[in-house]
Order: C-alpha cells, then structure tokens, then sequence
C-alpha cells in the first residue's frame, strides 16, 4: 500500500486480533461501557466524552436504524470501518482514508518529564488540540485512559493518551506537540510511556492516524508499531426526520 502516495507499507492482517476489525464496538459493549449507550445493534459514546458511534454489522441495516434511534434526527457523529457504506437518506459530510497500526515490537519506558494530566487540564489540553489537530477531543475524553503531558514554561506542548479499549488492547490516541516543540522527539517519547503504562497492565497497543499523516506513519513504524489495515474515517449525519 501506498500511503499519501510517498510511503509504501503492507498491511499485515496477522497482527494483533479479530477485535481490532471493530474496536470501538469492542470498547462501547466491553470495558468502556459506562461512557456510553447501547440500542439494539448499535452503541455510541456520551456527547460530551466522545463523537463515535459503532455498528455490530455496518452492512445491516437495522444497524443504521438503531444508530438513528441514539443520535435522534439530524445528529452527527464520527464512524470508523473498512466498508462504511450509509444507507439512502444519510448524509457523509466528510471521510478519509486510515491506518490501524498494532505494537510488535515498541521499545516502551516511562518518562520523567511527562506529568499525567487530568480533568484541571482540559482547558490547556483542547487549547493543543485546537492548535495542532490530532483528532476529536471532547471535555471528557481524558477520563477515557491515561493522558500524558509535557510542560515548557508552564504550557502544554505536546501529549498522548489512551482512547478506544477493547478487552486486552488500548489504543494510543490525541498524540500531538506544539508546532513550537516539533522535532525534539516529545511525541515518540510520549508514545513509548503510554505504550508502557499499556503493558504495565497486560494489555497490548495499537493506534490509528490519518494515511496523509507520513510523518506521524513513520515514527510509528520505525518505533515498533506495524500496519495492521486500512480503514477509512467517515463524519455522518443521520436522516433528518
């Protein structure tokens, strides 16, 4: 496969397991059940800890309907998946291209800089997201895993955390640094002591990031992280009425 066109991988369905083909469902029906709501064939997290809905079964249809029983006419939401196909009715207002990468051979070790970062920090930590873009970050998101921080001055400069929680996986999320910071290594140092604090538990790592994202690919890879498959990202609004 070629990534952005620049950056060949393969991907390797070996790794990791079958509950990585839907992990936010693995996560909304197992260990993160009390940050959402289930109906029927589809389950999604509370609003304000984060945007995702998923489907036991993208292809069938009741699932949608069920999706549009939780979100209510007109809601938005974000979905993740290999064939992400809305029925008639339902509008995609925005999709791109993926990757799923799982830890096989991750040199992880805590770092003494990093400081664990709490609800008292969201304002600074949406105040990053805002500025550098890592992806959907809610003002509960952090009560979702462990979220790491280094400080400069006082100000948050870059971070990483824990997301989606399928049963024996945590995925490593919201990894990002102030385009002041870039290029000192914090993020791939974060990485790794998330990545540690994953394994301190018996559980095993894997991320997801945008395929135009080269850069962030190929820290990944060359930390120990292998592309497990590509997936695409879909934002969907549910029919209105």
């Amino acid at each position: 496969m070629t990534v952005a066109g620049s950056l060949d991988l393969d991907p390797d369905p070996t790794v990791g397991e079958p509950i990585l083909d839907n992990p936010a469902w693995a996560s909304l029906t197992g260990p993160h059940r009390r940050f959402g709501e289930r109906h029927g064939l589809a389950a999604r997290y509370l609003p304000e800890v984060a945007p995702f809905v998923a489907l036991l079964d993208p292809d069938d249809p009741q699932a949608w309907r069920d999706a549009a029983v939780l979100v209510g006419a007109g809601g938005s939401f974000a979905v993740a998946g290999t064939r992400i196909e809305p029925p008639a009715g339902w509008t995609t207002t925005a999709a791109g291209a993926g990757v799923q990468m799982v830890d096989v051979a991750v040199e992880k070790e805590p770092d003494p800089e990093a400081v664990r970062l709490g609800p008292g920090d969201v304002p600074a930590i949406l105040d990053l997201v805002a500025r550098t873009q890592p992806g959907p970050f809610q003002e509960r998101t952090v009560e979702l895993g462990t979220y790491l921080g280094i400080r400069r001055g006082g100000a948050l400069v870059a971070m990483a955390g824990e997301r989606l929680h399928p049963e024996g996986w945590t995925e490593i999320s919201a990894v990002c640094t102030d385009p002041a910071f870039r290029r000192q290594g914090l993020a791939g140092r974060l990485v790794s002591a998330v990545a540690a604090r994953i394994a301190d538990r018996g559980e095993q790592a894997f991320l997801h990031a945008s395929a135009a994202n080269v850069t962030a690919i190929r820290l990944y890879a060359a930390m120990g992280f292998r592309l497990r498959l590509v997936t695409q990202f879909h934002a969907i609004t549910a029919p209105d009425g």
